[in-house]
């Protein structure tokens, strides 16, 4: 940042900006619109601390860390701090957070953590155990809701709301039509309520739904796999307005050498069309795919493709900083190759695992196994091991510093070499 030099005092400066008619700094502090809030391009800031809180549905990400992941990657040069308050079977009550209560109160909890957790974005998402209650909890459950943001909106921070998703199974007992149209129902209710509030919404329940019906994402029909949770990331990345991030690379090969456009650099071209080398620089890094089930063989459709017209016929084998990625035929490469593997992928792995141990260690911080003994009614036995929890933030902080390092895409050399 540049540094003034002129003599004056920031009371004067301050002054002098306040009182300027018309002047840019008064232009800026124009509040927006409640749509043009909800409508805004979506950012992360340095130092923005973002925290999901819900039920199952961000909890279950621990196991996985797709969503902090995408979103870690997606602004590299940004520092940002994440926190999965996410609790299997939370309502907007906070009920089920009432494992060491009385007191305090399971809802005092969830303000508590929610408050520890200084956020400055909020991704919610609740509703799915709520709507069990059917019509008859829809006004409670918008009470209740309403009462939460209202808190948000206290400690400073935005919203964005999350639909529920749908089940494709359920108790023999149960209806499931009757069940996803009170998913759907409590899903419009929270549409509504973030329209009339000006924060930005997210429906989940059709795009998983419709997912739900190719491949199996959804364990027991109501929880999501690690494939689910994989294209949750990118319905998220989706509703916030982020391009995709299966973007296609073309590099075209001819006579006199070979073309490329940007992120693409060519460094070399063989003079009889048989081999290429290049640089990307990758703007932010792919998502690690999931594991193919072995059982239905589901692999997903997404990733980057490359593609590179006017090779000689034969088999080409591509290798990033020497490190072999994939072999296709040159008609395969002029149709495009999805690229699911190699040395950015490699980098996004290690990244993914940095944020599932951070996310361990916050996890039985904040929610220890003996928390009635060490935070709860009974902590007069056993509370002076709450020093030893606190001391688990120096672990915390060094993890996010080392993914801070981790998260920038490294520049590669890629070959494409004819197979003899």
């Amino acid at each position: 940042m540049r540094k003034l030099k002129a003599t004056a005092t920031l009371g004067t400066i301050l002054l002098i900006l306040l009182t300027l008619p018309n002047g840019r700094a008064l232009a800026q502090n124009k509040p927006q619109s409640p749509a043009q809030t909800a409508n805004a391009p979506f950012e992360l800031k340095d130092g923005d601390r973002v925290v999901f809180l819900g039920n199952s549905l961000f909890e279950n990400d621990f196991q996985y860390g797709y969503l902090e992941l995408a979103l870690t990657t997606r602004f590299p040069d940004r520092f940002v701090t994440f926190r999965n308050l996410g609790w299997t079977g939370d309502n907007v009550f906070g009920d089920a957070r009432s494992t060491f209560t009385n007191p305090p109160t399971a809802y005092e909890h969830l303000m508590n953590q929610l408050t520890q957790a200084k956020p400055t974005l909020v991704f919610l998402g609740y509703g799915g155990v709520e709507a069990q209650e059917g019509e008859a909890g829809l006004a409670r459950f918008k009470e209740g809701l309403t009462k939460l943001l209202d808190k948000i909106d206290q400690l400073g921070a935005q919203t964005i709301l999350l639909s529920p998703i749908p089940v494709v199974a359920f108790d023999s007992s149960q209806n499931v039509t009757q069940r996803n149209a009170m998913l759907e129902r409590y899903a419009a209710e929270i549409a509504k309520t973030a329209a009339e509030r000006g924060k930005r919404f997210i429906d989940l329940y059709k795009p998983i739904q419709e997912l739900s019906r190719k491949a199996p994402i959804l364990e027991n029909g109501v929880h999501l796999n690690e494939t689910g949770y994989y294209h949750l990331a990118t319905i998220l990345e989706k509703g916030l307005g982020l391009a995709p991030s299966g973007q296609t690379v073309t590099i075209n090969v001819g006579k006199n050498g070979a073309e490329a456009a940007a992120p693409v650099r060519v460094l070399d071209a063989g003079k009889e069309n048989t081999t290429v080398k290049f640089t990307m620089d990758e703007s932010y890094l792919p998502l690690p795919l999931p594991e193919q089930d072995p059982e239905t063989g589901t692999v997903v459709s997404d990733g980057r493709t490359l593609k590179i017209t006017g090779l000689k016929k034969g088999f080409y084998t591509l290798t990033a900083d020497n490190d072999e990625v994939v072999t296709a035929s040159a008609k395969q490469w002029a149709e495009g190759v999805p690229i699911r593997q190699g040395a950015s992928y490699t980098q996004a792995e290690q990244l993914r695992q940095m944020i599932l141990k951070k996310n361990e260690l916050f996890y039985f911080q904040y929610r220890p196994l003996n928390q009635t003994y060490i935070l709860g009614f009974r902590s007069y036995e056993q509370g002076r091991h709450v020093k030893g929890l606190e001391e688990q933030n120096i672990l915390i902080k060094w993890l996010e510093s080392q993914i801070a390092l981790t998260r920038q895409p490294q520049s590669k050399v890629y070959s494409l070499t004819l197979l003899k």
